[in-house]
């Protein structure tokens, strides 16, 4: 158990791993970081992307899809469930161990569907079927429309993991979605047990804020971030602390931990921990990259510093210096699903010359 991971869990958080690979399962490699206290993975459409691009170890698999006649986006399916499956049953008995609190892997719908509620709820529900492991979530991404899927989601007794938060009021839409999913099954005298994180990306606010901020008001460049993040949290405490969710938690439903994702410094001027170290606090998770992951088990500062205070008073200070920070993350959350559509178009074209190429 590294030292480090063992002292954060201790104080509320657990680390999961931001990447996923065949590579890396079946080298015995993300057993050694589940060894070492990583209690978790999420994927996302890059990541699959990268990891198809980027090795001839799906080769094989990719040839015997293709002779049993299978479209691109098939083999891509088929890819993809039976990588999850394989990283669910290595998590397996974590999940276990910790009572269905830790050891999830994520797998992030079509990203091309996120605009539509009815398509994102029933792909949803084929991925969480098709899967059939209790330690999987399904990511949706917090559009509106993703929103209101993620109720009916919930409902359906789903793990979810709320992807793309970049606001706070995206955050409250979320977790007032799984609340209201969780009501639902109350309602029908079903069980409250499944687990839902909200997955809010910090690093790519200070990425688009810090050239502006470093010219009006340098003691507030590679803050915002943190700060807003920390404004998510405070909202988390409020949510999951009322008479409404008591009565939900008096029948066994788990809160909805926020999740730091984006957690890689973009400037390489900051500590490479800064997005870990600022924001620990109990019932949270933050999932690291690989570079990320190495250098806070090596140099990593565990303390309770989600809950610092302050944070309001920096997000108050930006429309003075004509900053719009919902315009901002408006973008971001355009970018960002701009972005994982693209990887998931490149990975078709991937499948596709390796169906030209394969002999």
């Amino acid at each position: 158990m590294n030292d480090i991971l063992q002292k954060t869990y201790a104080l509320g958080q657990s680390v999961w791993y931001d990447s996923i690979s065949r590579g890396a399962i079946r080298s015995g490699e993300l057993k050694k970081l589940l060894e070492a206290g990583v209690r978790g993975v999420t994927t996302n459409p890059a990541i699959f992307q990268k990891a198809l691009a980027g090795s001839a170890d799906y080769d094989a698999d990719v040839k015997a899809l293709i002779a049993a006649g299978k479209s691109d986006a098939e083999i891509y399916d088929a890819l993809t469930l039976s990588e999850v499956r394989e990283a669910c049953a290595l998590f397996r008995p974590l999940w276990d161990e910790s009572r269905g609190g830790d050891g999830f892997v994520s797998l992030e719908v079509n990203p091309l569907i996120a605009g539509e509620r009815d398509t994102t709820v029933s792909e949803a529900l084929r991925l969480w079927k098709a899967l059939n492991c209790p330690n999987a979530m399904i990511k949706i991404p917090a559009t509106p429309a993703g929103a209101a899927a993620l109720e009916e989601v919930v409902a359906a007794g789903v793990n979810v993991n709320a992807t793309l938060i970049f606001s706070l009021e995206q955050y409250e839409a979320v977790a007032e979605a799984y609340i209201g999913g969780l009501e639902r099954r109350a309602a029908r005298g079903l069980p409250l047990d499944q687990a839902s994180v909200a997955s809010v990306f910090v690093s790519r606010i200070d990425a688009a804020l810090d050239p502006v901020l470093a010219e009006k008001a340098p003691a507030l460049a590679g803050r915002i971030a943190v700060a807003n993040a920390r404004a998510v949290y405070a909202r988390f405490a409020e949510l999951f602390s009322s008479p409404r969710w008591q009565a939900l938690a008096a029948k066994g439903a788990r809160v909805q931990r926020p999740l730091w994702a984006s957690t890689g410094v973009k400037n390489k001027a900051y500590s490479p921990t800064l997005y870990v170290d600022s924001l620990i606090g109990r019932d949270t998770v933050n999932t690291l990259p690989p570079a990320a992951l190495e250098a806070f088990m090596k140099q990593g500062t565990p303390a309770d510093t989600a809950r610092t205070p302050g944070f309001a008073d920096e997000l108050a200070a930006l429309p003075a210096l004509g900053v719009k920070l919902a315009a901002v993350t408006e973008k971001l959350l355009a970018d960002g699903l701009a972005s994982f559509a693209q990887s998931f178009r490149d990975m078709m074209g991937i499948i596709a010359a390796k169906r030209a190429a394969l002999p």
